[in-house]
């Protein structure tokens, strides 16, 4: 529940759909499929031939069309026939017979190829969230937040996927990193008939949001006790600094034209907020080789201090940024659903004024606040350990949003943590031999050699 860490979730998004496990597709590749049967016009009739799909523009990708699509989708499909909109969604096409990707990064319309697409030399689908960007219902649909679940935006992709399936005849896997890993293990779930395996990376699974132990054990372990030390004494020194400090942060809202009056309230509650997420942010993007560049904190100026903390974790959650249009989704479903990082911060019982702040209804506008329910979470979890099948997780062992995992099943499936790696962990990153062991895993659920 980071608003920096969404930048960065986004990022790593990319980070760790994009390593690098293949090269790009070879000139030969490229020029068989140009004379493929399936050309591009042909696949371009048969995708505005889908009830509800629209091809809305294409363009060439390397040699191969990537087409831009939208899908007409029910805003609730326990009503198929009731309000629709409009769901973004991209397809690079390579030939009918090729695997493909489906690719979610959870947010908006993902860009970039992903690794496995390059790893099995894959068509690729993208597909934005509901409720997300543009995919969101227009007038008072928009607005019902009822409709933003775990499930309805499952059988989104679910739709789009058999839609999809008339067209490229060859195995499906899903894919995405952070929460775009959470939603391919989502749509696994509900619709386990519609891939033939899926690849997560870096996917959180807040199963119990009542049991924050996996978290705190993260903190009381990650790095070296020197490193932790130094950290967590940065962040107890912006607070108590706290008067010398703010100032800063009220000129630097002000000038970048941020207000916290939608959100968070005052600029007290978001400079508190942005300290208590520093050290997440720290392990999240950064490595154990940046510990030397923490500073002394109780020798370090203000103007020191409050520098390093701006460059390494401190984020600044604004109301320009957590409504309809920015991140706010994300922290609705987090509020209702997807579960958040309750943490206790002992260091600084004594030095923080709101104590029960660190929560995602406290970053949404009041009309996107929602109640907690961990029914589908839960089911999930025990679904994935006992049935789920062709699973792959990938975690990076520094990293703090995979302190709580997904324990796949003995069904086909695997789990890799990636030494020392934040939360751009990937199957690159992995060691010998189970790098090599991973491929050869995709490879035959790929059904490519």
């Amino acid at each position: 529940m980071r608003n920096n860490g969404i930048s960065a979730l986004l990022c790593a998004g990319v980070l760790a759909g994009s390593a690098v496990l293949g090269g790009a597709v070879p000139a030969a590749a490229a020029q068989a499929a140009a004379r493929d049967g399936a050309a591009a016009p042909d696949i371009r009739e048969r995708l505005e031939r889908i009830p509800g799909l629209t091809v809305v523009s294409v363009a060439d990708k390397e040699g191969f069309p990537l087409y831009t699509l939208t899908y007409r989708q029910p805003v609730d499909h326990r009503k198929p026939h009731g309000a629709t909109f409009t769901q973004r969604a991209t397809l690079w096409h390579k030939a009918t017979d090729k695997p493909t990707v489906l690719y979610t990064g959870g947010y908006t319309l993902p860009g970039g190829t992903t690794a496995l697409t390059r790893l099995i030399d894959a068509n690729q689908v993208g597909v934005e969230h509901r409720y997300f960007a543009e995919s969101r219902p227009a007038g008072a649909a928009g607005n019902d937040w009822s409709k933003m679940t775990v499930e309805q935006e499952a059988a989104d992709e679910h739709r789009l996927t058999r839609a999809l399936r008339t067209v490229e005849k060859g195995k499906w896997l899903g894919t995405g990193a952070s929460k775009g890993g959470m939603t391919a293990t989502y749509h696994e779930r509900f619709y386990p008939d519609d891939l033939d395996a899926v690849v997560a990376f870096v996917a959180p699974n807040d199963a119990n949001n009542r049991d924050d132990s996996g978290y705190e054990r993260f903190f009381r372990t990650v790095g070296t006790k020197e490193c932790r030390d130094a950290l967590n004494a940065v962040q107890r020194e912006m607070l108590v600094r706290r008067d010398a400090l703010l100032p800063r942060f009220e000129a630097d809202a002000k000038a970048e034209g941020s207000t916290f009056d939608a959100t968070l309230g005052t600029t007290d509650r978001a400079y508190e907020f942005a300290v208590l997420d520093q050290v997440w942010n720290f392990w999240q993007s950064g490595v154990e080789s940046d510990c030397p560049t923490v500073p002394d904190a109780r020798r370090a100026s203000d103007d020191e201090l409050y520098s390093w903390s701006k460059e390494h974790g401190f984020s600044v959650y604004r109301d320009q940024d957590l409504g309809t249009n920015g991140t706010g989704p994300y922290y609705r479903q987090a509020a209702t659903q997807l579960g958040w990082a309750d943490l206790g911060f002992a260091h600084l019982k004594d030095v923080r004024h709101y104590p029960d702040i660190y929560r995602p209804n406290s970053v949404l506008p009041a009309a996107m606040r929602g109640t907690y329910n961990n029914r589908t979470i839960a089911d999930v979890d025990r679904w994935v350990r006992r049935d789920g099948r062709r699973m792959m997780f990938v975690y990076g062992e520094n990293d703090p949003w995979s302190a709580e995992k997904f324990s796949p099943s003995r069904h086909d499936s695997y789990r890799y943590v990636v030494p020392g790696a934040n939360h751009g962990a990937s199957i690159a990153k992995l060691p010998e031999p189970e790098q090599t062991e991973a491929v050869a895993t995709i490879k035959r659920w790929a059904g490519v050699k």
